[in-house]
């Protein structure tokens, strides 16, 4: 059915793109795709995509329709729609969402919850 998209997502696609030397601390709130190649600390609050790209640390509580680890978040993470782990992510924190997508190599310390009923 669903197939990792990270790999094959074009930056000049997405509406943000947050530079490897971007770094941050507050919480971030958007409506649209975004991605992090950079530094963030607190929270994301978002109904859009969020993409963490895979140099980037996210120390944070995230909350995004679909979430994209390429890099390291510490904090849970909250997806109303997916939760897509590429080989390189490390997430220390829970999951919830209704449908997750893991590649080998992804490392996940937490628990993840699956809400059934969730929106497609």
């Amino acid at each position: 059915m669903s197939e990792t998209q990270y790999l094959d997502v074009d930056e000049r696609e997405l509406d943000t793109v947050l530079a490897e030397n971007f770094s941050f601390e507050g919480e971030l709130r958007f409506t649209e795709s975004l991605m992090i190649k950079g530094a963030l600390r607190g929270d994301v609050r978002a109904t859009g995509d969020l993409y963490i790209g895979d140099k980037a640390v996210v120390e944070a509580r995230v909350e995004a329709r679909v979430v994209y680890v390429h890099g390291r978040v510490v904090g849970n993470i909250i997806a109303s729609r997916r939760i897509e782990l590429s080989s390189s992510a490390v997430v220390e924190g829970d999951m919830t969402c209704p449908e997750i997508l893991m590649e080998a190599g992804a490392k996940f310390n937490g628990i993840c919850t699956m809400p059934s009923g969730g929106s497609q």
